[in-house]
């Protein structure tokens, strides 16, 4: 029982360094999205747009899992960042990657096309998961 104490007492600091490093690293993920993207997500949702609810989600989820990957497979809490911070420029790279490809993809989302929000997302949860698989190497 004292060492399974002993590592709680040492093992549980660490933990909660290291989420809250990756949820730090999701907000600013979710922050540089919501900066750099064409539409204000934030507003079309309260306005009632399930396709911008959608890609938002989706973009929280794509962030999430190479965020998770990187938490998983990494040990000191600098690696968690330094791989963290590739991660989530890699999602955001896609994204302007795809809406490179998909022309009108703004006025699809302002519309409220789910469609293309499935298809944006479906694509972003892809990349995250290939993503993820190389930053756990």
């Amino acid at each position: 029982m004292h060492t399974i104490l002993g590592a709680l007492q040492t093992g549980l600091p660490l933990l909660f360094t290291q989420l809250a490093v990756t949820l730090g690293l999701l907000a600013i993920g979710v922050a540089c999205y919501l900066a750099v993207m064409p539409f204000n997500e934030i507003r079309l949702i309260r306005a009632g747009n399930n396709a911008a609810g959608i890609v938002l989600g989706g973009v929280l989820v794509a962030l999430a899992i190479p965020l998770a990957a990187t938490l998983a497979s990494s040990h000191v809490t600098l690696d968690i960042v330094v791989w963290g911070a590739v991660a989530l420029v890699i999602q955001l790279v896609a994204f302007f990657a795809v809406a490179a490809v998909l022309h009108g993809l703004r006025g699809m989302i302002e519309q409220g096309n789910t469609a293309a929000a499935t298809l944006l997302v479906g694509i972003q949860i892809a990349v995250a998961l290939l993503n993820a698989g190389a930053v756990a190497g």
